[in-house]
């Protein structure tokens, strides 16, 4: 088995750890854009697949990487754990409807709410008290899903019709845009910014660079805020004009 996962603030690389510890220790674990990723794949059967839900959507790179890698998933059996800040209907579904696509045996899928990493608007700010109240219903999510797999009743959340409705009609057609192609939104105050270089470090579309003194975008954001969150300045936004609150849940926790 293998765990193969994107990941913005470290939301949905958390979650696979936990649902791997529990259901299979010596399982391989490996992120998206790693460049052996496919390699790896393809020496396993069963496969995790872990990502973070945009809009109801599948994060542009998500989508790009199932689909550039379609020969990858022919008869493979895919989990799939789905993360968000509130709500995406069918989470999992965007993906599956992919891998069923490209061969894929579908296995079950997870939703499983965290802490928002959105950190340049208002909305869904939660006190750490929360937080951590949301990660502890998070984790025994985790440990039922875990539970049921090993039964052979493996969870289906977001894979059924209604929740494709809901997905669909509740805010992917709304923001269809969003995640169809990839965002030049990217701010930098120049002002703020100390060029320490570790926005251009984390990236994974390598959509950021440094270059004669200054941070420069390629116009290749994903939304992944990995950028913005981890900017010790606080000099990036990318939804927002302002940063409100910083996230990671490896420091948060």
């Amino acid at each position: 088995m293998i765990g193969i996962y994107f990941s913005g603030t470290g939301n949905t690389q958390y979650c696979l750890e936990k649902f791997l510890s529990l259901y299979d220790a010596n399982a391989e674990m490996i992120r998206l854009e790693d460049p052996h990723s496919i390699d790896r794949i393809s020496c396993h059967e069963d496969i995790i697949f872990a990502y973070p839900v945009y809009y109801s959507n599948l994060p542009k790179l998500v989508h790009d990487f199932i689909c550039s890698n379609s020969g990858a998933w022919q008869g493979k059996r895919i989990f799939i754990i789905a993360t968000m800040g509130l709500f995406s209907g069918d989470g999992t579904g965007v993906s599956a409807r992919l891998f069923k696509k490209y061969g894929a045996k579908i296995w079950g899928g997870l939703h499983l709410i965290m802490p928002d990493c959105i950190c340049d608007v208002k909305a869904l700010k939660r006190s750490p008290i929360n937080n951590e109240k949301i990660i502890k219903k998070s984790e025994e999510r985790i440990s039922l899903a875990v539970y049921n797999l090993k039964n052979g009743k493996p969870q289906k959340n977001g894979l059924g019709s209604f929740s494709h409705f809901a997905g669909l009609f509740g805010q992917r057609l709304w923001f269809i845009n969003k995640t169809r192609e990839y965002s030049n939104k990217i701010q930098i105050d120049t002002k703020a910014c100390c060029i320490c270089g570790e926005c251009v470090n984390v990236c994974p579309m390598k959509n950021l660079s440094l270059s004669q003194g200054k941070i420069t975008t390629a116009g290749k954001c994903t939304y992944c805020y990995r950028c913005a969150n981890q900017c010790p300045q606080k000099a990036i936004t990318i939804l927002g004009k302002q940063v409100v609150c910083q996230y990671s849940i490896y420091n948060f926790r």
